[in-house]
């Protein structure tokens, strides 16, 4: 099994809808990203849209962070979070499916809704050395 023990760097995120087709990005075009995982359990991730200015109407920039104690089989990552700047998640568990593609890690949250479709999101690790 592979160790997810360190820190990774976002370096691609991309979505698609429940038929394949590609839908907006998560985080932007410019996604930016800190993933760190300890020996002892604990993990921490902050995400965000990384452009410097956001496009003509759009008035917030997509932010997620959260923290925990995670599991981690060699298959799905489960953080049970307790610090999040989304309060609702504080209490549950983050579970992903997770893939290594040579020295990258991708994680596979479920599917979300996004309007009328669901978005499903595929986000790109790097280890950082």
């Amino acid at each position: 099994m592979q160790s997810i023990v360190g820190e990774w760097r976002l370096v691609s995120t991309r979505a698609t809808d429940d038929h394949g087709s590609p839908v907006d990005a998560p985080y932007g075009p410019k996604p930016m990203g800190l993933l760190g995982f300890s020996a002892d359990g604990r993990m921490l991730a902050v995400l965000c849209d990384g452009r410097r200015e956001l496009p003509e109407g759009k008035s917030a920039r997509e932010y997620n962070s959260y923290c925990g104690n995670y599991s981690f089989d060699g298959e799905t990552l489960i953080t049970r979070v307790d610090g999040a700047t989304k309060l609702e998640r504080v209490g549950g568990d983050q579970v992903r499916r997770v893939e290594f593609r040579g020295n990258q890690m991708v994680l596979f949250p479920p599917p979300r809704p996004l309007g009328k479709i669901n978005q499903n999101r595929e986000l790109v690790w790097e280890r950082i050395k």
